[in-house]
């Protein structure tokens, strides 16, 4: 007879292992599946995790290259790619550990293999059949590539292989501007690489407020990164020494090739659906490959979460959606706020946003007023040789309830959150630009940008 579950979720990444934490914390049985040997999915073993490990440390390796003699210090530092790479696994490792002690502390059976819906109810596991009374599908999602692209891990790679060079490359392209190829491209930029980033569309970012995308651009040329916007790859080949590199602009202009010693292809992720057997519960994904929802309710005991239905591919996204789903199968009231889910660049500075942009209100047609703060202009920032940037809080013209912020600066994915909080309680511009903010911090360049809505800003 089959083992039978309340709940079976089939992948153990942040949705998943949250979604299976909390089914335990509210007493029900429940198993994971996971086809790695270790919890965590794409984030934790080979994404999140591991990128922002290295960013850090380049971070500190390049601020102590460059920046040391401007604040009367001296120092010779030497980059160990092979010993950074290590020190990056042992977090990694630290934390997979972490997932499997609260497994146990919450009784959830941890299954590890290739787990595929037989029918309803039904979870097959290599062979070994389960049941269970609800079907959570958090697979997540993996790489999308090109049909022309041979993706090798070694001179071609996607972000798992640009995790793991053993040396810093000389020349690299990044197909791709958006979060993944613009923070891979600054860890190997810092240790010495010349970066190229190829982008289709015209400017780096798509989809975050056109000033900070500008203004995020400006930044990355300083630091010696370098761009091609607007065109088109239509060629890689990876079979000789170096990789070759062909494209056409955009708008049919001139054709024109790189080099490089590596390539990272960086396009984006596509929804890991396929060999679950969809088809034996008559579910049909979209044409990008989403599982359709209605509340994460695929059918009647099945559910979806995280990057395989509609919405941002963040992994705090999946997380929020997961407790959800365990707190409705419960019967609990589960709830995610999508307007309040922040999304980050771990670039230096940070590029962290939240809401609304200017362009989408103005296709809505929604009346809007922004105000913004430099960094320049902020005492903290200024200490700290940490200049570059700006914050901006978008209100309703009207009520003005906050409708989105937009922050560049060290730290901007912290810094975020309070705007986060006060959209979650539909607070004013006003209510940020009144509370009083510690002087001197960087945080201050909020309520400044919050004061600024209404042109009362403080500024030096």
């Amino acid at each position: 007879m089959a083992d039978t579950y309340d709940v079976i979720i089939i992948g153990g990444g942040p949705g998943g292992y949250n979604c299976a934490i909390r089914c335990g914390q509210l007493g029900l049985k429940v198993a994971c599946i996971e086809t790695r040997k270790t919890l965590g999915g794409t984030c934790l073993n080979v994404g999140c995790i591991p990128s922002k490990a290295l960013l850090h440390a380049t971070e500190l390796y390049e601020t102590a290259s460059t920046e040391f003699a401007a604040m009367g210090m001296k120092a010779t530092v030497e980059a160990n790619v092979p010993d950074m790479i290590a020190a990056k696994e042992k977090v990694v490792g630290g934390l997979t550990q972490g997932i499997e002690y609260l497994f146990k502390k919450n009784k959830v059976d941890h299954i590890q293999g290739f787990g595929k819906i037989t029918g309803k109810g039904k979870v097959d596991v290599d062979g070994k059949s389960y049941s269970a009374k609800n079907i959570v599908i958090a697979t997540g999602s993996e790489v999308a590539t090109l049909p022309f692209i041979e993706i090798d891990e070694k001179k071609v790679v996607s972000s798992t292989g640009a995790l793991d060079l053993q040396s810093t490359p000389k020349r690299m392209v990044v197909i791709g501007g958006g979060v993944i190829g613009l923070e891979l491209g600054s860890v190997w930029r810092r240790l010495g690489a010349e970066v190229t980033v190829i982008e289709y569309l015209p400017q780096i970012l798509p989809g975050m407020d056109e000033e900070i995308r500008k203004t995020s651009a400006r930044i990355f040329k300083k630091q010696g990164m370098k761009f091609e916007l607007g065109r088109k790859v239509t060629a890689v080949d990876g079979k000789g020494k170096t990789v070759k590199i062909e494209s056409e602009a955009a708008d049919g202009g001139k054709p024109k090739s790189f080099e490089a010693d590596v390539v990272l292809v960086a396009i984006g992720r596509k929804p890991y659906t396929d060999g679950l057997g969809l088809d034996t519960i008559g579910v049909e994904t979209t044409k990008r490959g989403m599982i359709p929802t209605e509340h994460w309710r695929v059918q009647d005991g099945v559910y979806a979460i995280g990057d395989v239905i509609e919405g941002p591919m963040l992994a705090h996204k999946a997380e929020e959606e997961g407790v959800a789903v365990a707190e409705i199968i419960s019967g609990k009231s589960g709830h995610v706020n999508y307007n309040t889910i922040p999304g980050v660049v771990y670039t230096f500075p940070e590029i962290a946003s939240v809401g609304k942009t200017e362009a989408e209100l103005k296709e809505a047609g929604v009346p809007y007023k922004v105000g913004k703060f430099p960094l320049t202009a902020n005492s903290r920032a200024r200490c700290n040789h940490e200049t570059d940037g700006l914050a901006k809080i978008i209100a309703h013209a009207e009520t003005d309830e906050i409708l989105g912020g937009h922050i560049i600066a060290p730290g901007a994915g912290d810094m975020i959150h309070e705007v986060c909080l006060a959209m979650e309680f539909k607070a004013s511009s006003e209510d940020i630009a009144r509370t009083c903010h510690a002087h001197p911090t960087v945080s201050e360049a909020v309520r400044q940008a919050a004061m600024d809505v209404e042109g009362w800003a403080m500024q030096m």
